[in-house]
């Protein structure tokens, strides 16, 4: 168990947190949310002993082991498999097959094990030395965006690996469906403190809605409370036989705690400029040929029309030319046989993941986005600055100096500057936090043209994607349904051909008998259904439970007013009642919790039990 107590920590003058202090239990896989820029990966640095808090203290128990990927690559191994067996605990250093199982996971062909880990790109450097993290005997994993490098395939592998981890988790991820598929709790860092909860994001985010409006309601009848003792103490502060009642009421007034009202937190807030369009199609593709080697086209003879209104999303494995693909629909690139054709009113947004296309480094960001609105309006230009977050003088900073999630929102702002009706979107979540891809998501679910998006996202795929145009096999096929029905129809063949692979294991592994990928699917299937006959009985009365204890406590919210009002009146008997009535609601709160804290156990421990059993089955 890792406990953190009173944590402060400041970069000048920017306060990241303030008194913090929480508790990571044993086998509790927590999802880490919060705005970027508000100490997300600082706060995992602390925890890894990398940096120093201002104050404060983390307790972690003798020989208990934290993993945390190493964004710089040191190798000191001539092949990937060797160097990724240095995660092995000694114990099973010639389990080489785990090595294997993991590489192929993240995304490493048989060939590339044996090649030198210099010879990859930084991304694939990163999965290899996230690949040594996960096969080490680690206690709690600090995972810090593992999914940024990964595609659809390994994302989906990780996250079924994750969700097996005996030990503890942190995540921290832009990507909501990938963390709320592994996580038990989320903790949020949210105005400086940290709050921690039981559930998925979206039960953290609800919450914290829930949260805000109590207290702003509250502040707002506190404020008109005091105003109304303040003007009966002025009023009759001078009659004495009122003089008891006015005493009350200072003495009340002196007891209540100011609430200061809460600072407002932007959000991303935009819609995309619409240019109407009244063709069928705004984008034909027939016959499209290319390939940087000419002997192996990445694509070769596709064909679509992207219709006015079409939600297409691009998928597959990287490298297999879905960014390729995109540049082609923008007219970047030539194919080499075929053609890209759209109608004449036709426009056309491309979104490019590296920021390069159409940002001039030395222009301000309200220069830039004003350069893309055709009205040259400076008020709209200021609008959507704002709604980009670049608000004041914000809006003043050059290119040059941007991160690269700004430079991502500048991108996105001169594309809604500009009237268009197919948006062309080339993994546009990459430098976004949750809530900016949730306002993103949003958008292009109310824009009225066309999109075409390449994402690994899979929050975004199930949530817009109509059509699919599948890289797979080394062919790029257009599939005809969302991307439920094509994981229930076709599915990835990675996720076929990892239950097929059994990497040779040595004696010291010990050996398994083989069964059918057929008989592992029915055996799968039949285990995800127990659990969940099983567990949603048990979830369905913990939801109940938790809205009880949430409708009791308001109702002790209220006793408790209508006594001090009983106390300030002189109602006897009717203090007596409220007494006996908070008592009641206290005791039964106390049941509650008890028989909750119980189903939690149950819960937790029957979850493990069936995680047991799919990994002993994905062994196989």
């Amino acid at each position: 168990m890792i406990q953190v107590e009173g944590l402060w920590k400041s970069y000048g003058r920017q306060a990241l947190f303030e008194n913090v202090g929480f508790k990571i239990n044993k086998r509790e896989r927590v999802g880490v949310v919060g705005r970027n820029g508000h100490g997300k990966t600082t706060l995992f640095r602390i925890i890894a002993g990398l940096e120093q808090p201002d104050s404060g203290n983390i307790s972690i128990p003798r020989n208990y082991h934290i993993g945390y990927v190493v964004q710089e690559p040191r190798f000191t191994e001539r092949t990937v498999r060797r160097e990724t067996a240095q995660g092995l605990p000694p114990s099973e250093a010639d389990c080489l097959w785990k090595v294997e199982k993991v590489l192929a996971g993240l995304g490493f062909s048989p060939a590339d094990m044996d090649r030198p880990p210099e010879e990859f790109s930084g991304g694939f450097q990163v999965r290899l030395n996230l690949a040594k993290v996960l096969l080490a005997d680690h206690d709690l994993l600090l995972l810090d965006e593992p999914n940024n490098y990964l595609d659809i395939t390994s994302i989906r592998w990780l996250s079924n690996y994750l969700s097996r981890w005996p030990g503890e988790l942190m995540l921290i991820t832009h990507d909501r469906s990938f963390m709320d598929s592994v996580v038990t709790h989320i903790l949020g860092i949210h105005r400086r403190r940290v709050r921690k909860i039981a559930g998925d994001t979206g039960k953290y985010y609800d919450q914290i809605a829930q949260d805000e409006e109590t207290y702003e309601k509250t502040r707002l009848n506190d404020e008109r409370k005091a105003k109304e003792m303040d003007l009966f103490i002025s009023r009759f502060r001078a009659k004495a036989r009122l003089a008891n009642l006015v005493q009350s009421r200072v003495k009340t007034l002196a007891r209540m705690e100011k609430k200061e009202k809460l600072e407002a937190i932007q959000d991303l807030d935009f819609q995309f400029s619409h240019k109407p369009f009244h063709g069928k199609y705004v984008m034909n593709i027939r016959d499209l040929t290319f390939g940087y080697n000419k002997d192996n086209p990445l694509i070769r003879d596709l064909g679509i029309g992207i219709g006015s209104r079409d939600r297409v999303c691009v998928v597959g494995k990287n490298g297999k030319g879905k960014t390729t693909l995109l540049k082609l629909m923008a007219g970047l690139l030539q194919p080499d046989h075929g053609e890209v054709s759209y109608p004449q009113a036709a426009a056309i947004g491309y979104f490019e993941q590296t920021h390069i296309v159409g940002l001039n480094e030395s222009n301000t960001v309200i220069e830039e986005v004003a350069s893309m609105d055709p009205e040259r309006d400076p008020r709209r230009a200021r609008q959507i600055c704002g709604g980009m977050l670049f608000e004041g003088e914000n809006a003043l900073k050059k290119i040059n100096i941007l991160s690269g999630g700004e430079k991502s929102r500048v991108v996105l702002g001169k594309l809604i500057a500009t009237p268009l009706n197919l948006l062309l979107l080339d993994e546009p979540t990459n430098h976004l936090d949750l809530e900016s891809s949730d306002a993103l998501l949003a958008a292009l679910d109310d824009f009225p043209g066309a999109v075409v998006m390449v994402t690994h996202n899979e929050m975004f795929l199930n949530a817009l994607a109509e059509r699919l145009i599948v890289f797979q096999n080394d062919q790029v096929t257009v599939y005809e349904g969302d991307y439920q029905r094509f994981l229930e129809k076709i599915g990835w063949q990675d996720e076929g051909d990892r239950i097929q692979v059994r990497a040779e294991k040595s004696a010291a592994c010990g050996e398994k008998e083989k069964v059918s990928p057929k008989e592992l699917r029915r055996i799968r299937s039949e285990i995800v259904n127990e659990r969940s006959r099983v567990l949603k009985p048990v979830e369905k009365r913990i939801s109940e439970i938790e809205h009880t204890i949430e409708s009791l406590e308001k109702d002790l919210d209220r006793i408790n007013r209508e006594l001090l009002e009983a106390s300030e009146s002189r109602k006897g008997m009717e203090i007596v009642d409220l007494s006996k009535s908070m008592h009641r609601t206290r005791v039964r709160i106390d049941g509650l919790f008890a028989e909750l804290e119980g189903l939690l156990t149950e819960q937790e421990k029957a979850r493990a039990e069936f995680e047991q059993k799919l990994s002993s089955l994905d062994d196989e």
